[in-house]
């Protein structure tokens, strides 16, 4: 029997219409489909029903896949395509497994000789990369910095050395409500000629992507409390 197809399905970024940052190729095969793996129910449903998803939600399958889940069990949710049948992995936002947990279920995927198709959509973290102006040829995504503030000020000294012994863009994010002590403590810590790059709500109507170098920054304060934002330093 052949296998089905495991699709991965990016998501929003922000509120905006669905043609103007998903083909529509990604809408047939979305429609197409009536079991997904998502990272949280609520937030899946409503994505399905903004781009025109008509089938009973209570004849769908969806599986968790998040902080919260198992990783001993999710081999299971691939059963399904096993036998044939195909399955989306939907984002919370932006691409599958790019600071997602995804990939956990991909690599089963992999592992089991199961195709994996991922569907065309924003990445927030290309999209800073390709406004920035800075280096596209080396760079690192390092994900979430510490919470803590003394290790987060830490961390930003070595990325900045980074970027200038290296030539090497360097990308973080952080969880939106804490945004605005992130920034604080970038222009506190780095060097007045290093440049920092602040893309925040990438796609969205309201969408802002400037660099600017730190000791421009520390004029200005841009707001940033709740808003999905990227940080990229480079020197």
């Amino acid at each position: 029997m052949k296998k089905g197809v495991l699709y991965l399905i990016p998501s929003f970024l922000s509120e905006t219409e669905y043609d103007k940052v998903f083909p529509t190729f990604n809408k047939e095969i979305i429609l197409d489909l009536d079991e997904f793996i998502v990272e949280e129910l609520r937030t899946a449903r409503r994505f399905l029903r903004k781009i025109g998803y008509k089938k009973d939600f209570d004849e769908i399958k969806f599986h968790l896949l998040n902080e919260h889940t198992d990783v001993t069990f999710i081999d299971n949710y691939l059963e399904s395509v096993i036998f044939g049948k195909d399955l989306g992995l939907l984002s919370e936002a932006g691409m599958p497994c790019i600071a997602d947990p995804g990939a956990e279920i991909v690599i089963i995927a992999q592992q089991k000789n199961i195709q994996v198709i991922p569907l065309i959509g924003p990445s927030s973290i290309v999209l800073a990369l390709m406004a920035s102006g800075f280096n596209g040829q080396n760079f690192v995504f390092h994900g979430y910095l510490p919470i803590d503030k003394r290790e987060r000020k830490k961390k930003h000294l070595e990325l900045e050395l980074n970027a200038k012994k290296n030539d090497q863009t360097q990308i973080f994010i952080e969880t939106p409500y804490r945004n605005n002590q992130m920034f604080q403590s970038i222009v506190e810590v780095c060097a007045a000629e290093t440049l920092l790059c602040v893309a925040c709500n990438i796609t969205g109507e309201d969408e802002s992507i400037i660099t600017k170098k730190i000791k421009d920054w520390r004029k200005t304060e841009p707001s940033l409390h709740k808003k999905p934002a990227v940080f990229l330093l480079y020197h």
